[in-house]
Parts: structure tokens; C-alpha cells; sequence
């Protein structure tokens, strides 16, 4: 198993893959429909997103988890 302390990068590689793989997919159906090659083609523009997706879920999380604390009530 993977230590605790590398928890936070896990998430963030887990949800950056996941979400830059979904929006990745339906941007290109969207875009070219259902051609010859698309599975090539959504899986380099999905792995082209989710090299921007990583580093941007890990400059972000912080901020995000912040925003939150601040919008929820302490009870």
C-alpha cells in the first residue's frame, strides 16, 4: 500500500485523471462525433489535459479547501 502521507498527491492525480478524461472525451466527440480513430484521438487530447490538469489540482487544492473552510459554518 501507499503511505498516508502521500495522500494528497494520490487525490490529485486520481481526480485530475479522472475529470481530464471525461471533459477530454465528451470536448472531442463533441467536436469531431463519432469518426474512425476517435479513442486515439480523445486519449492524446486526454493525456495532453491531464498534463495541465495535475499541476493545476495541486496549486489550486490548497486555495480550494481554504474557499470552503471559509464558506462552511463551524459548528
Amino acid at each position: 500500500m501507499i503511505p498516508r502521507k502521500y495522500s494528497p498527491l494520490l487525490f490529485a492525480l486520481i481526480l485530475s485523471g479522472l475529470m481530464s478524461l471525461l471533459v477530454s472525451g465528451l470536448s472531442t466527440f463533441r467536436a469531431t462525433g463519432p469518426i474512425p480513430g476517435f479513442v486515439s484521438l480523445w486519449l492524446s487530447a486526454w493525456l495532453t489535459a491531464w498534463l495541465l490538469a495535475l499541476p493545476l489540482v495541486l496549486l489550486i487544492s490548497p486555495l480550494t479547501r481554504r474557499v470552503v473552510e471559509w464558506l462552511v459554518r463551524s459548528d
